[in-house]
């Protein structure tokens, strides 16, 4: 395929992916932007294992936004968030949200922010620590994390992080019977489609009271 055909089919899969979500065209370029920087540095970095510029449109950037609906409040934390996902999407297409990026990888915070540099993403602050050290006041509305840990060590290692009225938000493929079977917290399971991708996806929703 060539590289203006890529780019055709890239933009119309990121346009019809959004409109599935519901999400508006307002931020499809700097998506795009994100994208591209994403692919080249991911060359020379290895920052993902998908390499092809449409399945990152899907298993990353629609992935990402299928969990609009569940965000809650506007204090988000990102953990594990490798090169920004999902919180990248999010800080674009909502930019109400304030967003704290936390990965203990350096070249990945480097990146990150390469990205909130070139894209001028003010409402994302980018911090290279393991998540036992890092502490912020006040404490997050909403603890997401797409391919950090189980459950249960989420919780164990974000706790400090949640408001009180806070929620985890877990990210999963397939619905995670085993990782729910001894959780101690209320919780509720919602599945979702990802546009493009024909596979299953749940978020789990878990309150502190």
């Amino acid at each position: 395929m060539s590289n203006s055909n890529q780019d055709m089919l890239v933009a119309q899969l990121l346009e019809g992916g959004l409109d599935a979500l519901g999400i508006g065209q307002a931020q499809h370029a700097l998506l795009l932007d994100y994208l591209l920087l994403l692919n080249k540095w991911n060359q020379a970095y290895n920052l993902t294992a998908i390499r092809e510029l449409p399945d990152m449109v899907t298993r990353h950037i629609l992935d990402s936004l299928a969990i609009v609906p569940y965000i809650h409040g506007v204090r988000v934390i990102d953990v594990g968030t490798g090169p920004g996902l999902p919180g990248i999407p999010l800080a674009i297409t909502q930019p109400h949200l304030d967003i704290v990026l936390l990965d203990s990888n350096g070249k990945k915070t480097r990146f990150l922010n390469e990205v909130k540099r070139r894209l001028r993403l003010d409402n994302v602050q980018v911090i290279q620590s393991r998540v036992e050290n890092y502490r912020d006041v006040p404490s997050f509305d909403t603890v997401v994390s797409r391919a950090f840990s189980d459950i249960d060590q989420m919780i164990f290692w974000t706790q400090h992080l949640l408001a009180g009225d806070g929620i985890w938000l877990a990210m999963k493929g397939q619905y995670p019977a085993a990782e729910l079977l001894d959780l101690n917290f209320p919780y509720e399971v919602q599945t979702y489609e990802v546009p493009g991708l024909d596979e299953q996806r749940c978020a789990v929703i878990i309150h502190t009271n």
